[in-house]
């Protein structure tokens, strides 16, 4: 398949089929019907060639291959009039509209092109279409223009922490922890209403007691110390502690007197610390210290947020917040397969989405 082919195509993908809202059955005939910009093949052909390639997404028979382009014709062509392009099509014969509509796409089709060539060709800020925009896919989002969907949690964290309380976010891996750890420390200058300098430290580069005491006093300037001189190098301090991974303090090198110090370094309205910790599960349960919730330390100082998958609503507005400043367009059942497929959980959602606008460039590039 030459290059212009494979262009020709993902016009229709991008420019035709996603404005026009064409099913997953009408996509195929489409392609096939107008395989590139100098020829229409006859609805005989379009299924002959479905049947020898033993496409199933195209119907084997003509006459059903006749009935679908009728459809997109007459009823999805037809419900865009207000659009130029395919104006009065409908009113034609089935031919003769094939040819129409040819007409039609050529010089759409010249238009896009010359648009895609110059969005390769600049440093704007307004990304090429090969751009993918569901970025990053893996790891924790810390742009805040990236950031997405989690202000209903977010104002919660801090009506906790205004209300004097820590907190934690518990939710499983994958689930945006980190993300909005990230977010609330940039949003705390803003949000607290008795200021405190954030401090992020990730438990995954924390390897014992003594590493994270030397953490904590370097990322706040003051001489590496332990217990009541901690306490006294930090009386001066207000903090917001938010520690990534805690779950990692269940290994070897730490012990319950890191989790006590940082319970006494949090308690109090003039407490040093508040703390606002990401855990996979909840805190009495990662650090079973005794059969009474008061014997684990940081568990009753911290008030739990639960951090669940987007809901439908919300996971469409990301697609679609992502999507804005690109050409693509996903079909209605690409974005109902996307939801079905993630089940909302953010990070699968991006990565699919990631997967199925790579598809859409396949030709481009």
């Amino acid at each position: 398949m030459t290059e212009t082919v494979n262009l020709w195509q993902s016009f229709l993908r991008l420019k035709i089929i996603t404005d026009y809202d064409l099913s997953r059955t009408e996509t195929a005939i489409f392609l096939a019907k107008f395989p590139n910009e100098n020829t229409v093949k006859t609805n005989k052909e379009v299924a002959d060639a479905a049947e020898a390639e033993e496409n199933s997404d195209i119907p084997s028979d003509p006459e059903n291959v006749r009935r679908q382009m009728w459809t997109i014709y007459n009823e999805r062509f037809c419900l865009k009039e207000n659009q130029e392009s395919f104006l009065g099509c409908h009113s034609q014969k089935s031919r003769d509209k094939d040819a129409a509509v040819l007409n039609c796409l050529k010089p759409q089709y010249l238009n896009w092109l010359s648009s895609q060539r110059s969005a390769f060709s600049t440093d704007d800020r307004t990304p090429a279409i090969s751009d993918n925009p569901f970025i990053p896919h893996a790891g924790k989002v810390d742009d805040p223009q990236l950031f997405f969907g989690r202000d209903r949690e977010i104002r919660k964290v801090f009506d906790f922490l205004n209300n004097n309380d820590s907190v934690v976010l518990i939710g499983e891996e994958g689930i945006g922890k980190s993300s909005m750890l990230s977010a609330i420390c940039q949003q705390a200058e803003n949000l607290l209403f008795s200021p405190r300098k954030p401090i992020y430290l990730d438990f995954n580069r924390v390897r014992d007691n003594d590493d994270f005491y030397t953490a904590l006093c370097e990322e706040v300037g003051i001489p590496k110390s332990y217990g009541s001189r901690l306490y006294r190098n930090l009386k001066n301090h207000r903090l917001l502690l938010a520690i990534d991974n805690i779950e990692k303090m269940t290994r070897e090198g730490f012990t319950r007197e890191v989790r006590d110090n940082l319970r006494s370094l949090a308690e109090g309205q003039k407490a040093p610390l508040k703390l606002i910790v990401a855990a996979s599960s909840t805190l009495k349960t990662l650090f079973n210290d005794g059969q009474d919730v008061s014997s684990s330390p940081l568990e009753t100082i911290c008030q739990p947020e639960n951090i669940k998958p987007w809901d439908e609503a919300t996971a469409r507005d990301f697609i679609q917040a992502r999507l804005a400043r690109t050409s693509v367009r996903f079909t209605e059942e690409e974005i109902s397969q996307l939801l079905q497929l993630s089940g909302g959980h953010p990070r699968r959602l991006m990565q699919l989405c990631y997967q199925n606008y790579a598809r859409y460039m396949e030709d481009v590039k």
